[in-house]
């Protein structure tokens, strides 16, 4: 399959139907003014050493080289390219819990959120290392293959949450199964798992799964995060997670678990707090492994093919400089012109292969480019990867930053996209852009009803530019909701008001309705029906005995089924 990178220079092309228009132009002018002097045969036999074709085959070869060189810009690519690379690490598969329990906050910010800065800070430390990433709770599944794309591994960690697995639980014993037949089938190099979990293994079987991975030759690392105290775990709406029996579920760390089934991996129990202890014994651990020197095949779609076509405008430069215009090579070899114009020829094209090769190497423009394309196409995630690629390169990027935050905007992550959006818009010096940061971040606040936020966005936008017709009316458009808004909210201020008045006012009237059945003597009950009245609610008394005790001699039944 063939392409061409950054077609858009293919646009120059149409510089060569103009020069020859004008060298047409140039040779009937030329023609004129020699009919002026005489007969075009008797000039003709006057200059014999004129050449008629010479002149015409040496503007089109520079026409073709320029057409070339023009096409060599456009980067033509073709077929696959697969480079192999050296790297010299371990190879490391991260399992992270991510049940319900793991939401607890005994660690800050949580459970969960602290396993992934853990994991991010991992990545960060890691040069040729490979690393994989599986998620599990009452089932696991490989979120990230094993490889050396450290920006990839970050992306997918970010989008780790407990809604990804529907079965609920803590599986250990799958996900280590998992992690041991995730790795490469290389030989002599330190293999480790390492599990982030609070330790409530609710299947069984994660000693057993961690002695054959020892047996394996990898090492299972068990990190426990959270309190042996136990904590709640938050729902979301400000209550917390229950059972069955509608009682607060306290999730604990289970460390006597945890260092068994480290132990049995070979590996090491660490336990998790909210200091960077755990990190550091972490990386020490690490360190112990084996590493060796691996190769590491990466897959690009398209091969750079512009050095042919390089080869070939330095051929067609090279025999138009020995293609003289007059038909006697011998006067025209001491000619200063010639030699400099062949130096200026060698000089344009080594020029151009320079410019060619540098624009070959991955810059952050590139990735910048590949993500233009992928987003045009509706590719939003990955459109995502190579904006975050782009900004590894250059940090201040801001054109990377303000696409980075529209592709998280249209993946609906919003509150990632605002807080890239303002980034972008702090860092842009475009005002059109930086404009164009604030009009999004609007419509983001619009969406999720935040008119206030909304407006004020809009506004800045229109600071910036004032002639943005589509932020004005959203400003207005939003003015119109954020009142409607506000009066909603005062009425239904006012309806509760008015609720609670008529509430209190029918208590009124109950409480005088209870004070004049007060005033009132109830009537006298006879001795005889009281009599009547005690034997029936002794002889209810004795039934209801008799039914507690055939109730306890039979077997209870107790619901074991978790959902954290």
């Amino acid at each position: 399959m063939f392409r061409f990178e950054d077609p858009i220079y293919l646009y120059l092309l149409l510089i060569i139907p103009l020069l020859a228009v004008i060298r047409f132009v140039s040779s009937r002018t030329q023609k004129k003014r020699l009919r002026r002097f005489g007969d075009p045969k008797l000039l003709k036999e006057l200059m014999p050493d004129v050449s008629r074709w010479r002149p015409a085959v040496k503007f089109w070869m520079l026409q073709a080289a320029l057409a070339l060189t023009i096409v060599m810009l456009a980067r033509p690519q073709m077929g696959t390219k697969i480079s192999h690379e050296k790297r010299t690490g371990i190879e490391t598969i991260i399992a992270i819990d991510i049940s319900n329990s793991m939401l607890a906050e005994d660690v800050e910010p949580s459970r969960l959120d602290r396993a992934k800065m853990m994991v991010e800070n991992l990545v960060d430390h890691f040069t040729n290392d490979k690393i994989g990433l599986i998620v599990f709770a009452g089932d696991a599944f490989v979120q990230l293959p094993i490889t050396s794309d450290y920006v990839s591994a970050k992306m997918f960690l970010s989008n780790i949450t407990p809604s990804m697995i529907a079965t609920q639980g803590t599986d250990i014993a799958r996900a280590v199964s998992m992690a041991t037949h995730s790795f490469t089938q290389e030989k002599g190099i330190g293999k480790a798992i390492i599990v982030i979990t609070d330790g409530e293994d609710h299947e069984g079987g994660a000693v057993e799964a961690a002695q054959a991975a020892k047996k394996e030759g990898m090492n299972v690392y068990m990190l426990g995060i959270g309190s042996t105290d136990g904590a709640p775990i938050p729902v979301g709406d400000g209550s917390y997670l229950t059972d069955n029996g509608g009682n607060t579920v306290m999730s604990a760390l289970n460390e006597d678990m945890c260092k068994q089934i480290a132990a049995a991996g070979g590996g090491a129990y660490i336990h998790v707090e909210n200091n960077s202890n755990a990190q550091a014994l972490l990386d020490a651990e690490l360190d112990k492994l084996e590493k060796k020197e691996t190769s590491s095949t990466v897959f690009s779609d398209y091969d750079e093919q512009f050095q042919a076509v390089g080869i070939i405008v330095l051929l067609l430069l090279i025999i138009e400089v020995c293609i003289m215009e007059s038909k006697n090579p011998l006067m025209k070899r001491v000619s200063l012109f010639k030699r400099q114009k062949a130096v200026i020829g060698l000089a344009f094209i080594f020029c151009h292969l320079s410019l060619s090769q540098a624009v070959a190497q991955t810059t952050d423009r590139q990735y910048v480019r590949q993500g233009n394309k992928m987003y045009r196409s509706g590719d939003f995630a990955n459109a995502e990867v190579s904006y975050r690629k782009a900004l590894e390169k250059n940090g201040r990027n801001t054109q990377a930053m303000f696409n980075l935050g529209n592709s998280l905007m249209a993946q609906n992550k919003d509150s990632a996209a605002v807080e890239q959006l303002d980034k972008a818009a702090k860092a842009e010096p475009n005002t059109l852009r930086k404009s164009k940061a604030y009009h999004n971040m609007g419509v983001i606040c619009q969406r999720h009803k935040m008119f206030g936020e909304a407006i004020e966005a809009y506004k800045q936008s229109l600071r910036l530019n004032p002639n943005d017709d589509e932020t004005r009316y959203n400003l207005e458009l939003c003015k119109r909701q954020h009142k409607k808004q506000q009066q909603d909210q005062k009425n239904q201020q006012q309806q509760k008001q008015d609720k609670e008045k008529q509430d209190q006012q029918k208590q009124q009237k109950e409480e005088k309705k209870q004070e004049q059945q007060k005033q009132q003597q109830p009537p006298q009950m006879s001795k005889e029906n009281a009599e009547q009245l005690l034997n029936a609610a002794m002889q209810q008394e004795k039934q209801t005995q008799q039914r507690m005790k055939e109730a306890q001699k039979q077997p209870q039944r107790r619901n074991v089924l978790k959902n954290w």
